[in-house]
């Protein structure tokens, strides 16, 4: 019986070639595009599962309250870690971590890497596995660093012979490799290349050690049996016991959310990554089910066509259950052969594919999961593909299939129809919701920051760039590529350093605001693109280092206006500043906000980590980077050249919201090429039953723009009802979705109408194809039976 049931189905493969293809291509790429979104929702539910103790890791987090709104921080005092330890039920270790990226130098060899100085207890914490060296002894002494695989490979050739060499960290302290390490996997949300003692960083910085700073990461491990919810409530006033009038309310962060859901709003946790992922696993699934449509509309309309041959295995005594299981088995012959094909799509394009999403993702066909999971998509593809179908085709009436009675295809006809306006509804709903994405995304990144990002070059501070900057700037000057150069503690795009601890008279007991300072030389302001709205820009003169420039928000908030702050005191840190300038408030930290903290502006450049040099508009971008090299080689011969642009990492932040766009456009694309392959199936079927007719009106003088038209007229239709029901429901999706966002885009109402006109366009072609050779075909031989 079986093998009678796979030579008809192989038989009729065969027979409908075009129909087979369409089918089985289109299952093929549907279940292909789920496989891809399912590899990418996999890795990021697997984020951080290389760490074993994953479940009983937190990161120490801070509230803090400003004029009546919370917000969160992911900084905390340099002491709280220890503390913790030694005081804390249920905290069974603590880690401190500062994230930094440094010069190694070793022979004539010297790359950029990236890593912390930490407590030793992480390598307990984190569960990091040494192939050379151990966690015993790999802070014995102070200048000891443990470096990754990737670093030994790099220097060295091999782990083997990595212990015991020296680097020079950032042209300064030598420092012993004690050990090495496996490479931290790439989804990891905590991820280095090299781990230093945390003492060392202490000692560089040693405010560190002050419960009244908020400025390294703190990270515990609790016992197996604690309670996070009755840690966090002995967390609640912790830094108060020691600090008291301090704001910052700690609590536990798991680490099983850092990836997928680490947005706050208002001291409370709200989600964030994992709303991408439950987006796209929906999309995945509407993707399948419009696979699925297609192959249940090419079956239906290919029905009669197969009538007789279910009127003679009836009359040969075949039963309806015979017949359900005979068309079942072969929707899931179809479906096994997509899968198989989807197979080999996902191996061919997924290069491609992790380029676009960052990431290292492999098929694992090895993997009893995802085998499984192939399994049950083919046969639940089959089953829902094939359902139907079975059930309609098993039901004709031998009696009427041989007397040449024509069938009932109403409810089939009506079904189909059905499973066509489902289909383009959901690809115009795709296509309206990419077109949003991709708007509100540009709309963010075109916003008036309140500074010119463009042709501003950023470097980080190394060597003797502070002492040798008066020279440097000047030769960059003179090189006639470079406007301006300045100075800058902290990244413009940056939160930076933030304080509510500022004075000035008449300050009232509500203004307690978070202002962020800036130590900057003289020249910043003008290299960035702020203007001095009120009073006079930093000069040269050292009496400016008592002066304070202040942004428009800050000025208001201290004199009522930007000309009556200029004169007034601030006080900071128990020093005194006169207020000499006011600049226009710019946008830093949260892009998404509707506006950023007040920033205050100090002239001082001792602190400089950034330098910024502002290129001339028609400067050749590569004959600037080529001279500005010679002089940085010139000034700062024991460090690279090494320089980004500010529009760069400005789109770096963006970069969740681009991938999305990019995948949603990708998706959508593939929703509407399966929704097209289904639609070209039953145009091709349509024009194939309707032969004489077209013959018959061709003989009596219809032409074959006029037939096309016919043809064309019914599938149209059904798009136009497609986006009525597409129009509401993408509109409350995408309306729900900017919600998240303070700074947003309102949706046009042309959106919509270019989303519909793409679908019906799409539509048009697609049919045409059919509906013209249909049209010019001879009538001679669509007559010749009659």
């Amino acid at each position: 019986m079986f093998r009678n049931f796979f030579k008809t189905a192989f038989r009729n493969l065969w027979k409908n070639k075009t129909y087979s293809f369409l089918n089985i291509m289109g299952l093929a790429v549907g279940i292909a595009s789920a496989a891809l979104i399912f590899l990418w929702v996999e890795d990021e539910l697997n984020y951080n599962n290389s760490f074993p103790n994953k479940d009983r890791l937190y990161r120490i987090i801070e509230n803090q309250t400003y004029q009546g709104k919370t917000r969160t921080f992911f900084s905390t005092p340099g002491p709280m870690g220890p503390a913790l330890k030694t005081d804390m039920p249920g905290v069974t270790n603590s880690c401190r971590l500062s994230l930094r990226s440094y010069l190694f130098n070793h022979d004539e060899k010297s790359i950029y890497e990236t890593g912390v100085y930490a407590d030793s207890s992480l390598f307990s914490m984190f569960g990091l596995q040494f192939v050379q060296g151990n966690a015993n002894n790999a802070f014995k002494e102070l200048y000891s660093v443990v470096i990754s695989e990737k670093i030994a490979k790099q220097f060295f050739g091999s782990s083997a012979s990595a212990v015991g060499k020296i680097f020079k960290i950032d042209n300064k302290e030598s420092y012993t490799v004690s050990g090495v390490i496996k490479d931290i996997p790439k989804n990891s949300t905590l991820w280095f290349d090299w781990i230093a003692p945390v003492e060392i960083h202490l000692k560089r910085s040693p405010w560190i050690a002050s419960w009244k700073n908020n400025s390294i990461a703190t990270y515990v491990q609790l016992e197996p049996t604690a309670d996070a919810a009755a840690i966090n409530k002995q967390l609640y006033n912790y830094i108060q016991r020691r600090e008291p009038g301090a704001g910052a309310r700690p609590f536990l962060f798991a680490m099983n959310d850092w990836r997928l859901r680490s947005n706050f709003e208002d001291g409370h946790q709200v989600g964030g990554h994992i709303e991408n992922v439950r987006m796209f696993c929906i999309i995945a699934l509407i993707i399948m089910v419009i696979a699925c449509i297609n192959f249940m509309n090419l079956a239906t309309a290919r029905s009669e066509k197969r009538a007789r041959e279910v009127g003679v295995r009836k009359v040969l005594g075949a039963g309806k259950k015979l017949l359900v299981l005979q068309f079942i088995g072969e929707a899931l012959f179809m479906s096994v052969i997509s899968v198989i094909i989807s197979v080999v799509i996902v191996m061919m394009v997924l290069p491609a594919f992790n380029m676009l999403v960052s990431k290292q993702l492999t098929v694992g066909l090895g993997n009893p999961l995802h085998l499984g999971i192939l399994a049950a998509i083919a046969l639940v593809c089959g089953l829902i593909a094939g359902s139907y179908p079975a059930l309609y085709l098993s039901s004709f009436n031998p009696i009427f299939v041989f007397k040449g009675l024509k069938l009932k295809t109403g409810s089939a006809a009506f079904i189909r129809k059905g499973l066509v306006v489902t289909q383009f509804a959901i690809s115009i709903i795709l296509i309206i919701s990419t077109i949003i994405i991709y708007q509100q995304v540009q709309h963010i990144k075109d916003r008036e920051l309140g500074y010119n990002k463009d042709n501003l070059v950023i470097m980080e501070v190394q060597g003797d760039m502070e002492k040798n900057f008066n020279p440097i700037r000047q030769e960059l000057i003179n090189s006639g590529y470079v406007e301006n150069a300045g100075l800058n503690s902290f990244e413009t795009l940056s939160t930076g350093n933030n304080s509510s601890n500022y004075k000035w008279p008449g300050k009232r007991d509500d203004q307690d605001v978070l202002i962020s300072s800036r130590l900057i030389s003289p020249e910043l302001i003008s290299t960035i693109g702020l203007h001095v709205v009120a009073g006079r820009d930093f000069t040269q003169d050292p009496a400016d280092t008592s002066n304070v420039i202040v942004t428009a928000s800050f000025a208001k908030m201290i004199a009522g206006s930007e000309a009556n702050a200029i004169g007034k005191q601030l006080e900071w840190v128990s020093t005194k500043f006169t207020i000499v300038g006011v600049t226009n408030d710019f946008i830093y930290g949260d892009m998404y906000g509707s506006k950023s903290d007040p920033v205050a502006f100090f002239c001082s450049r001792e602190d400089a980590s950034y330098l910024y040099i502002r290129l001339k508009e028609k400067a050749n971008t590569e004959a600037a980077l080529a001279k500005m090299g010679k002089i940085f080689t010139k000034y700062n011969p024991a460090y690279p050249f090494t320089y980004s642009f500010v529009d760069d990492k400005y789109n770096e932040l963006f970069k969740a919201e681009s991938l999305i766009g990019k995948l949603s456009q990708l998706f959508a694309a593939l929703a509407i090429f399966i929704s097209c392959l289904g639609l070209f199936g039953l145009a091709a079927y349509t024009a194939e039953r309707r032969t004489k007719e077209i013959g018959i009106r061709k003989v009596l003088g219809a032409s074959s723009a006029g037939i096309a038209g016919l043809l064309s007229k019914e599938f149209l239709r059904l798009v136009f009802v497609s986006a009525f029901i597409a129009f509401p429901f993408a509109w409350w999706a995408m309306n729900k979705w900017l919600q998240s966002f303070a700074y947003r885009i309102t949706i046009s109402w042309w959106v919509f109408l270019i989303a519909g006109a793409a679908a019906v366009f799409i539509a048009l072609l697609t049919i045409s194809i059919q509906s013209v050779k249909a049209a010019r075909l001879n009538p001679v031989k669509s007559l010749r039976a009659e």
